[in-house]
């Protein structure tokens, strides 16, 4: 396998299926009602509400919680349908795999390639690798978890689009240089053996990057998270009771990438783990930041931390309700950085994608001879995409709890940050002690009207537990649904 598609193996390994949304975390249980600030306890509430350990586990005699393999992966689009998404779901999944692909289905996202990139399309994956949390009336809650974390967001023009699947031989530049040194003019009648003769495209009056991707956008991130916190009880009784809680994460990160083209003006920069296999060209040699070491897992290219602060209160052990403002801080980047300014575009000598991957996009953009001239960068330091969260729940009885969630955004413009706030209802019914259905809806952010649905099954009074749930259950019945998605979680266990 390329050494590139590495960085693919948090979606590969669990393709079969879809996303899980970006306000629940890891938390499978979540993703299928849509809300998360007064559900989640132990190490499932880092980076949520912290505060919800003091609350306990919810079981008695349960003072410990352990969790491994909980994951959820996948595509949404405002403007592709189920069917476009699926296609292209397992386009991406063979290219990475190795698995020829079907003559058809190739010829078909040759046809569909334009509607990817010139469509918002969003991939989102979370792993837990592990969690672990110790809670207590007495000594409140603490947890621990490490969670991969893969964001992906793009929606190019059209012309950006053209160049980046056909590179030197777009139909947007205007001459074509031959392997013998000879120009021609780029027109719809060359010959094939004449084109296979094509080193490079040019403009034969140059143009402004930033005129020429005006109205396009990439974000791209993938972090892994080593989240701590810490969630007590600070005073009170069965009536009203008020918790505080603290959380905190170590980040590694293995890729940057944000591109932003508009009226504004153009704002770029980069920091992507040589595992990649970026071709950067003679601007390594005098970049402060080149790093080249390589290894059977991605290097990282930038360190940072974030800190979380959360408040609760309970009311007649019945009405829930919390705030948190979640991932302050931010990351700092010293391999492989790069920034682009606003300049003269004259050829493209790269080949274009060699396949309907649109993510192998970033190659057309930081490959040497691609569609920029980069800078190197001895560092760059870049906040997170904070959040804060507003949530409420009541509990009816043992059977039946119902919440509401808004999740704003603290920044919109780095990578892996929701771009709207998005709100949410939704909750959960127990019709027996081993059984827990949900379901909600929620929409803004860049998200249509979704119906979550999930299922939990709760064996040994909560001593292991394991589900499945999907972000919205309309990609099951109707054809022009804008998400497919399931979540899961195969190992939890309490005592």
């Amino acid at each position: 396998m390329h050494m590139k598609a590495i960085y693919y193996l948090l979606i590969t390994l669990f393709f079969g299926s879809y996303a899980i949304g970006q306000t629940q975390g890891v938390a499978y249980t979540a993703a299928g009602k849509g809300v998360a600030t007064t559900f989640l306890t132990d190490y499932h509430c880092l980076g949520v509400n912290s505060s919800a350990l003091g609350w306990g586990t919810g079981y008695e005699g349960k003072k410990f919680t352990i969790g491994m393999t909980e994951f959820g992966v996948g595509l949404y689009s405002d403007s592709l349908n189920k069917d476009k998404l699926n296609k292209l779901y397992k386009t991406i999944r063979n290219d990475i795999t190795g698995k020829d692909q079907d003559p058809a289905n190739w010829q078909e996202q040759s046809d569909n390639a334009a509607d990817y990139l010139q469509s918002g399309l969003s991939i989102d994956a979370h792993y837990n690798w592990f969690g672990f949390s110790f809670q207590t009336e007495k000594f409140g809650g603490i947890a621990f978890n490490i969670q991969e974390q893969y964001s992906w967001y793009s929606r190019l023009n059209e012309e950006t689009t053209d160049i980046i699947f056909r590179g030197k031989l777009s139909s947007y530049l205007d001459q074509l240089t031959l392997s013998d040194g000879s120009v021609i003019a780029n027109t719809d009648n060359i010959s094939q053996d004449t084109l296979d003769m094509v080193v490079e495209g040019s403009f034969s009056v140059p143009i402004q990057l930033s005129s020429l991707t005006s109205g396009s956008k990439i974000r791209f991130s993938w972090n892994r998270h080593y989240n701590l916190g810490y969630g007590l009880k600070l005073f009170g009784d069965s009536t009203f009771a008020l918790y505080a809680g603290i959380g905190g994460r170590f980040i590694q990160s293995t890729a940057l990438f944000n591109m932003s083209s508009d009226a504004d003006g153009l704002l770029f920069y980069s920091s992507v783990s040589p595992s990649f296999d970026i071709d950067y060209g003679a601007i390594a040699n005098t970049n402060p930041s080149t790093y080249t070491q390589t290894g059977s897992i991605p290097k990282t290219v930038g360190n940072g931390y974030g800190l979380d602060f959360s408040v609760s209160a309970k009311l007649f052990n019945r009405l829930k309700v919390g705030l948190a403002v979640n991932n302050i801080g931010s990351v700092t980047y010293k391999r492989n950085v790069y920034r682009v300014s606003d300049t003269l575009i004259t050829n493209i000598r790269l080949d274009g994608l060699q396949n309907y991957n649109i993510t192998d996009a970033l190659d057309q953009f930081l490959n040497d001879g691609g569609l920029i001239n980069l800078v190197g960068e001895e560092e760059i330091v870049v906040k997170n995409a904070a959040n804060i969260r507003l949530g409420a729940s009541l509990d009816f009885g043992d059977m039946i709890s119902v919440g509401a969630d808004v999740v704003a955004p603290f920044n919109t413009d780095n990578p892996g940050g929701i771009q709207n706030a998005v709100y949410s209802v939704g909750g959960d019914f127990r019709p027996v002690k081993w059984l827990t259905l949900s379901a909600g809806y929620y929409g803004g952010g860049i998200y249509a009207h979704n119906i979550p649905v999930g299922i939990n099954f709760i064996l040994g009074n909560g001593t292991y537990e394991f589900g499945i749930s999907s972000r919205d259950a309309l990609s099951f019945f109707l054809q022009n649904s804008n998400s497919v998605s399931t979540a899961f979680g195969v190992a939890r266990f309490r005592f």
